[in-house]
């Protein structure tokens, strides 16, 4: 038994996801790891378990070492001690142990590897988007343009001689989904870099895990400043990017479109409290809209899944303002709409790119949102070639013409590759410095640089409703 102990000491140490464990061998606990378990890390990972599939890696992780001792054990109880009852040389029998440790030490990193990275050759690339809840439209087809743009990568051979693998992940429209994703796409998927998110909330949420992650996150919609800017400290995040404008531009560009384009100026503004995308688009809005000579006569919150605005709208009624500024998502946004006309209040309704869903004039309706305007990251009705040729590609992919949030998850996607291709390497590290070295890359939103704060310097459309249909209004440079 020392002979056999002797050899367990001196086998390779194989390192298993960090997770540090004991076998219980021959009566006597021996080191299999690099260090050794107690509660507090088994607590730990249960505490990391939210799924089926999660609780049986739990139990495969740690407990099929276990079982491959009991294994040698057995062996040697049942098969060593008998033959050395025989009359075996010391020789021999030693010869059998260290057989018996060499074959669970290859067993044991097989298993482990198993349990640990990936052993895959592709580059694994993180999709993270609203695939359900209350922002589903926007993420699925955020997903949608990722894996387009993931699929006409590989097909022209990949990236540094690689296939791409999208790994898709689902923040149910949460922010705390959001950081739970994040957490595993970045220690149990083991990607390089991770892409998606349309809800500046959720992006938010997303991005704490991504620096504590040093992992590249590249953000699809998230307009809201504090997604690639730490608000506490005023500092731009190392790991933290976006590829879409951002709000105190699209406040900005919206207000002075009211001013100068409708030449309205006395405003009423109805912002979504449970949303810092809202309430930091309302309030650039009314710098810009004040700062330009217009009043804001009132501003009345709601909550996002609320379903009666009629209090609200009848104070907004009362107060006949010119144009009501409503920069909320496409859910809320087609209930306010519809009840403010069937109120009787006919004045035009400006709103931000969370107006882009087809579900908005399914909620809404389309003789409703006539006169009502947003502004946007793109147009359907762009005749660049580029766009065009995106357009029909993405028709024959999913059977539907691309909204903006399509168009960005694509753009997002593609800039990621390119700043893997420029780092010519996979890791994270690298990769980060190549994003933030991004300067006109020709995306279909058009040409995109990655300033110093690490957002998209790009220009934005105003789209306007004309009997339920999206129609090009006018394009607004930085």
């Amino acid at each position: 038994m020392e002979l056999w102990r002797d050899s367990l000491s001196r086998a390779p140490k194989v390192k298993y996801s960090n997770i540090d464990l004991l076998a219980n061998l021959s009566g006597k606990r021996t080191e299999i790891t690099t260090a050794t378990a107690n509660k507090r890390s088994v607590l730990f990972w249960l505490s990391r378990v939210r799924s089926q599939s999660d609780l049986a890696l739990f139990f495969i992780c740690f407990f099929r070492p276990f079982l491959l001792c009991r294994i040698v054990n057995s062996f040697e109880t049942n098969v060593l001690t008998k033959y050395d009852e025989k009359g075996a040389g010391r020789f021999m029998k030693s010869i059998f142990k260290l057989v018996a440790v060499s074959l669970v030490t290859l067993l044991m990193a097989a298993t482990m590897a198993g349990c640990g990275g990936s052993s895959s050759k592709d580059i694994k690339i993180g999709i993270l988007d609203e695939l359900t809840g209350s922002n589903a439209t926007f993420g699925t087809s955020a997903a949608n343009g990722a894996k387009m743009a993931i699929k006409e990568a590989n097909a022209k051979g990949g990236v540094l001689g690689k296939q791409i693998q999208a790994v898709v992940a689902d923040n149910k429209s949460e922010p705390s989904e959001s950081a739970n994703a994040m957490t595993k796409l970045a220690t149990q998927d083991k990607v390089v870099a991770v892409t998606g998110i349309f809800a500046s909330s959720n992006a938010i949420a997303a991005s704490s895990v991504a620096e504590a992650s040093k992992l590249p996150f590249i953000a699809v919609g998230a307009t809201n400043p504090k997604v690639t800017v730490d608000e506490a400290t005023g500092k731009v995040k190392n790991y933290s990017f976006r590829v879409c404008f951002i709000d105190p531009f699209q406040g900005t560009v919206g207000a002075n479109f009211v001013l100068n384009t409708l030449k309205l100026n006395k405003a009423v503004i109805l912002v979504d409290n449970s949303s810092d995308y809202s309430k930091g688009l309302s309030a650039f809005f009314k710098d810009a809209f004040t700062k330009g000579g217009g009043s804001i006569l009132a501003e009345e919150a709601y909550l996002q899944k609320d379903q009666d605005f009629k209090t609200i709208l009848t104070k907004v009624k009362g107060l006949n303002a010119d144009v009501i500024y409503v920069p909320g998502y496409y859910e809320e946004v087609g209930k306010i709409v519809k009840q403010a006309r069937e109120m009787g209040i006919t004045a035009p309704i400006v709103g931000g790119d969370g107006w882009d869903s087809p579900k908005l004039v399914e909620i809404g309706g389309a003789p409703a949102l006539n006169n009502t305007y947003f502004t946007n990251h793109y147009s359907v009705d762009d005749t660049s070639p580029a766009a065009q040729a995106f357009v029909q590609a993405y028709k024959k992919e999913y059977g539907q013409a691309p909204d903006a949030m399509a168009v960005l998850g694509y753009d997002a996607a593609n800039v990621l590759i390119d700043a893997i291709k420029r780092a010519g390497s996979a890791e994270p590290e690298k990769i980060r410095e190549a994003l933030a070295a991004t300067k006109d890359y020709p995306a279909i939103t058009g040409s995109t640089t990655l300033n110093a704060s690490h957002d998209a310097v790009k220009s934005a459309v105003i789209i306007e409703f004309k009997d339920g249909k999206q129609m090009y209004k006018a394009t607004i440079k930085p």
